[in-house]
């Protein structure tokens, strides 16, 4: 449900009226709709069982969360509201969106990707590597970081055949296309992997800072968030030179770039803070005060790369 209080916020903004984030707090079982324009907190809905995964579709107006402790998966629509949703296995945790308006799903327990349509019925689902964490899809593919296997497991979005395997550094976890490329946040690592997804071979690979856990882009420029070292390393994604790491707050997570391309906010697990990013400057532009563990991996954001 939503708090009585954000509902008079929420109709004084409604939905469509601003570019909007939906960031998971796990430990308050929580998401907070972000108005990403004023900083303004617009909804905050109750999500039990440890909401951590999400992925919001502009297009249809609705965000998609995962509660890490079931698998339970809840859609709300622009104002927070509950609006449908449905059980999925246990082990359910990275989602993405896929191209007809439905989503991919990995299942950490039992290695498997999972697709379902728009109406959230499965149409097949296929086996990955170990331990299967954050999924991503250009349209055409769709990859998956094989944690336990260190290594990216690449399909056919349309058809899940299996289109390649490729070893990235140690223990990836978020996975990200962008400019033609594929990119892993190899958490044990140290490391972002850079995947040629149509040859099937890593071509590259930049240093981070300690634990990198989620990746996006924005004004040319590469975004990883790095848990331990509280920082956010910038890099160059042609040159791959890492460029500034910026001190953010405590245990940076979930990252996503701003719907116009200027900058990225980045959600803080121990600060309970959503930060703002200019890609031009590496100025932190704005910070808000988020319920208690703030985590939304995925692309809890109204733009898509």
């Amino acid at each position: 449900m939503i708090r009585p209080l954000i509902l008079l916020l929420a109709a004084a903004a409604p939905a469509g009226a601003a570019d909007l984030a939906f960031v998971t707090s796990q430990n308050a079982d929580a998401v907070s709709v972000v108005d990403l324009g004023s900083g303004a907190v617009l909804a905050e809905a109750a999500v039990p069982g440890a909401p951590a995964p999400v992925a919001y579709d502009p297009a249809q107006g609705r965000a998609y969360v995962i509660a890490a402790e079931t698998g339970g998966l809840t859609v709300l629509d622009e104002t927070g509201k509950v609006i449908g949703g449905r059980a999925l296995p246990e082990g359910a945790f990275g989602i993405a969106l896929a191209p007809d308006g439905g989503l991919f799903v990995t299942e950490w327990y039992q290695g498997r990707l999972i697709r379902l349509d728009a109406e959230l019925r499965e149409l097949w689902q296929v086996p990955t590597g170990r331990a299967p964490a954050g999924v991503a899809s250009d349209g055409r593919l769709v990859a998956v970081a094989d944690r336990d296997d260190d290594r990216v497991s690449i399909y056919d979005a349309e058809t899940g055949a299996l289109q390649a395997r490729v070893a990235t550094g140690t223990h990836p976890y978020a996975v990200a296309f962008h400019g033609g490329r594929l990119w892993s946040a190899d958490v044990q690592g140290d490391t972002v992997s850079v995947i040629d997804p149509q040859a099937g071979k890593r071509i590259g690979q930049v240093p981070t800072g300690s634990h990198p856990y989620g990746i996006a882009f924005a004004g040319g420029r590469g975004f990883v968030t790095d848990q331990y070292a509280g920082t956010v390393t910038v890099f160059d994604p042609v040159t791959l030179k890492v460029v500034d790491r910026l001190e953010t707050g405590d245990y940076p997570e979930g990252i996503a770039p701003l719907p116009d391309g200027s900058g990225v906010v980045v959600a803080h697990w121990d600060s309970n803070t959503l930060v703002w990013i200019d890609a031009a400057s590496l100025e932190i532009t704005r910070e808000i005060a988020l319920p208690d563990g703030p985590r939304a991996f995925g692309a809890f954001t109204g733009r898509q790369d």
